[in-house]
């Protein structure tokens, strides 16, 4: 008993690795007869798995998709796995609670050494400062939204502006292409018909309407690559890069070990004991400027010269600011 009960879970795990497996090849991974194997089958089927067998030249079988949820297997990389993206992935979203309840499930019914493996991981998701009282997406919303998305069906929705907006949300119409997450919210990729461009909008402050539009091809997204587009657009940049649309290098008179901890994603060289070169990046030369002064040390210019033009802006506008006197 003890065997079989091994090899039904070696051969179910197997099953769970790819869609489908002959007869032949499943016999010769567990070192089996092809009876064996066939035997083995009705016995997963009786624990309430759905095991499809096809014709052909050897046979074969696939673990198709049930009606309920049975019983699953995973190896120990697969738990832990599992068990650090439960404490990740619902961040910002109103599946929260099922995350934390789906997790102590699975912890409950580790074997001690993943249990002790998958308590060292503790992981806290942290939200990025300013995120803390956005609302959450709701789960109906993700529901709608990957729906539109996986039918290819237009998506008409009401877009609520920002808090500061003196105006009503506003009507748009999208062809949905991707649900993405990004510094701790969650964004949908789309191609706005209105616009006839590429825009994210905020998951939270969608509300779909219904029915749905008509069915679309969708577009070619520029880069070909979603992360690498979303991370680009909120650089300030096309989506076919990801550098920074303006970028500028500085010596700045500070050690390099002062400056390195807030550069953020730029290039610190050390040029002495009290000196350093900076390139950087910005969305804006007078960002980028802005950025830099924040230093607050003596800056000497490398390049380009729209850096240059950046700072004598910002000087006008300080020694303006600083020559205005406030009424008491």
């Amino acid at each position: 008993m003890q065997k079989t009960s091994s090899r039904l879970l070696a051969l179910l795990s197997l099953l769970q690795t790819r869609r489908d497996w002959s007869g032949e090849d499943l016999a010769e991974r567990l070192d089996i007869s092809p009876r064996t194997v066939r035997r083995d089958m009705d016995r997963l089927r009786e624990l309430g798995y759905r095991i499809k067998a096809f014709k052909g030249p050897t046979g074969g079988y696939r673990l198709d998709a049930g009606g309920h949820l049975p019983p699953l297997l995973f190896d120990d990389g697969q738990a832990v796995a599992l068990a650090v993206a439960l404490q990740t992935a619902a961040t910002g979203t109103t599946i929260a609670e099922d995350a934390a309840r789906a997790l102590a499930m699975i912890r409950q019914v580790m074997p001690s050494r993943l249990r002790h493996r998958m308590d060292m991981l503790r992981i806290t998701a942290v939200r990025p400062p300013g995120n803390g009282d956005a609302p959450q997406a709701d789960t109906q919303v993700f529901t709608d939204l990957s729906s539109a998305i996986h039918a290819r069906e237009e998506l008409r929705f009401d877009y609520a502006q920002d808090r500061k907006a003196a105006t009503g949300p506003q009507h748009r119409r999208v062809q949905p292409h991707h649900l993405v997450a990004w510094q701790g919210r969650w964004y949908l990729l789309a191609w706005d018909l209105d616009r006839d461009n590429w825009r994210a909008f905020r998951v939270d402050r969608i509300r779909p309407r219904t029915p749905t539009g008509p069915r679309f091809t969708p577009r070619e997204l520029p880069g070909g690559d979603v992360s690498a587009f979303v991370a680009g657009r909120f650089r300030g940049s096309d989506g076919t890069t990801t550098d920074w649309p303006c970028q500028g290098e500085v010596v700045l008179d500070l050690p390099a070990t002062a400056v390195a901890p807030f550069a953020r994603d730029g290039i610190v060289e050390e040029l002495g004991p009290d000196r350093c070169r900076l390139a950087l990046g910005s969305w804006s030369w007078t960002g980028l400027a802005a950025t830099i002064g924040r230093f607050d040390a003596d800056i000497e210019v490398i390049g380009p010269p729209e850096l240059n033009a950046a700072f004598a802006r910002l000087a006008t506008r300080y020694s303006n600011a600083a020559r205005t006197t406030t009424l008491s």
